[in-house]
């Protein structure tokens, strides 16, 4: 019976993460697949965890990583104008934009 709630919540969590990174990446087909990609072997590498506490620690991080997915990342979309656009939506609320390169020019609307 355990071993099936695992298997029940990990499956969810794996979902979960999916889901965040398509809504993320809409639009951007090479991070789409290269985040699907990732999350897969990320949990195939741990698809053998067997103590409790080591699960219960890898489904937090899946938990973690699906909220940061959904709340951190905004996608800046090149504008007809030649600068990039971000427009974030009610998930992003209080978040800060950080921009990674000073060479980046970013208009935020």
């Amino acid at each position: 019976m355990g071993e099936m709630v695992k298997r029940g919540e990990a499956l969810s969590a794996y979902r979960a993460l999916l889901r965040a990174t398509r809504k993320s990446f809409t639009g951007d087909s090479l991070m789409l697949k290269a985040s699907a990609s990732e999350v897969r072997k990320k949990f195939e590498e741990n698809r053998d965890a067997s103590s409790e506490t080591e699960i219960q620690k890898l489904l937090e991080e899946a938990r973690e990583a699906s909220d940061f997915v959904a709340t951190m990342i905004v996608q800046a979309k090149l504008n007809d104008r030649g600068g990039y656009e971000v427009k974030p939506d009610k998930d992003h609320a209080g978040a800060t934009l950080e921009i990674p390169s000073e060479d980046l020019h970013i208009k935020l609307l």
